[in-house]
């Protein structure tokens, strides 16, 4: 089965700036489209949805115009979530320049790495609204910790459609567990929000196995269903604790029970609705 995937990144510090990537080696140097279309071969993806890879703030824009470059030579690219600043006044002309590029679909603005009150701000919030009559999404890049800041803003926003990076995970630990669970289960009690099967490989760390996922993985498909997921390599993060094609067969594995119209639904379906694909 084929899948489409709803988080790949693409950064060449070379040419923009990525200072969160410096304390990172690993992550520090070029991850091209020549790159993920090597490390993707043979998984069965045949289209990609380009997530935003929080470049500097003054090169966000930039960044969506080069990718919308990108895609226009290469249709592998089906979407782009672009960065964007709600917490800013000049978020309305941030809004009409992403319009103008065809491919955008949705925009991201990474929460974990600016302080709690950001988006609990009225500005922020009022912003964030300013998508609905555009359809475009907002990814939801939060903590654990934070899915009550996460959930307070889709509660401010119910005609916006959001999506949750990563299942919301900042650690697989046992002791963790039923607070996320409670949070995952707020955020999904609200039908305009899915949630991205992602990230997971990176936040176990190496030494993972499926059966290390499965605990975390039942828990979103309890909560959000099948209508309401979709399935993300995170590449290049994932390959701090595994390559793509180990994430692409895990993720098989971890839903072989389930029929072909739901995988078909995690796989495909879902991010050809959610993104207009």
């Amino acid at each position: 089965m084929t899948l489409i995937d709803t988080h790949q990144h693409l950064w060449d510090p070379g040419q923009f700036p990525y200072s969160w990537c410096a304390g990172i080696p690993e992550l520090n140097r070029p991850f091209r489209l020549a790159d993920y279309q090597a490390a993707a071969r043979d998984t069965g993806i045949t289209r990609t949805v380009f997530v935003e890879c929080d470049v500097d703030e003054p090169h966000m824009l930039a960044e969506a115009r080069h990718v919308q470059t990108l895609a226009a030579a290469n249709p592998l690219i089906a979407g782009i979530v672009a960065a964007c600043r709600p917490e800013h006044a000049d978020f309305p002309v941030q809004l009409e320049q992403l319009l103008a590029l065809p491919q955008v679909r949705g925009v991201r603005r990474v929460l974990h790495v600016v302080p709690d009150a950001v988006s609990q701000e009225l500005r922020f919030v009022e912003n964030v609204r300013r998508l609905a009559p555009h359809h475009l999404t907002f990814d939801l890049c939060v903590l654990a910790r934070q899915l009550p800041l996460a959930l307070r803003l889709v509660r401010q926003c119910p005609d916006v459609r959001f999506v949750l990076d990563h299942c919301g995970l900042s650690g697989l630990t046992p002791e963790g567990l039923p607070a996320w669970k409670t949070g995952i289960a707020q955020l999904a009690a609200h039908p305009n929000v899915a949630c991205k099967v992602s990230g997971l490989v990176t936040v176990a760390g190496h030494g993972w196995t499926p059966a290390t996922l499965r605990p975390w993985i039942d828990v979103v498909v309890a909560q959000f269903g099948f209508d309401r997921l979709l399935w993300g390599g995170d590449w290049p993060v994932c390959t701090l604790a595994a390559d793509l094609q180990s994430w692409v067969n895990a993720t098989r594995k971890l839903f072989a029970g389930c029929s072909p119209a739901e995988q078909e639904k995690l796989f495909r379906k879902n991010a050809e609705t959610l993104y207009r694909i």
